[in-house]
């Protein structure tokens, strides 16, 4: 098993948290306007979806490939690889567009950045020691069906 790095793997998780608590502590954490709060509503589901289809077992919120991992293609996996990544990203988005402000705006740019940065760092660790990720990697897109 190929190792990974663990002061990048907790320095991307704290950047995360990071993040996260500051759009949480500089705002409501429920939209207001009816729309983002659906969208808010739909990022929830779908990180709960993705947990329960990975079980919490193979969950880990380090990029790193726990020994006895295995490969996830259903459930939201069928169509992106980072589905919790994508709920974080939409949740938060929600949120920063609810009670708009450049700070918040500006808090989620490094979340987003800190997400690529992370997934991509996990998905080389996946690559060299899941079998079957690279060919997953073909079939699915990272954060968004169809697109990305």
């Amino acid at each position: 098993m190929t190792r990974s790095n663990p002061l990048l793997s907790y320095g991307l998780v704290g950047v995360q948290l990071l993040s996260l608590g500051s759009i949480a502590l500089t705002g409501p954490l429920f939209a207001a306007n009816p729309a983002l709060l659906l969208l808010e509503g739909a990022a929830g589901m779908l990180g709960l979806w993705a947990i329960g289809t990975m079980g919490i077992g193979n969950f880990n919120v380090t990029p790193d490939v726990k020994p006895r991992a295995r490969l996830v293609t259903s459930g939201p996996y069928r169509l992106i690889r980072h589905p919790m990544y994508t709920a974080l990203l939409a949740g938060a988005l929600a949120l920063v567009l609810d009670a708009f402000s450049p700070l918040r705006l500006a808090i989620w740019l490094v979340l987003l950045i800190d997400l690529v940065v992370k997934l991509n760092y996990e998905e080389r660790l996946l690559s060299l020691n899941l079998e079957g990720y690279s060919a997953h990697m073909q079939r699915t897109k990272r954060l968004i069906p169809f697109l990305y």
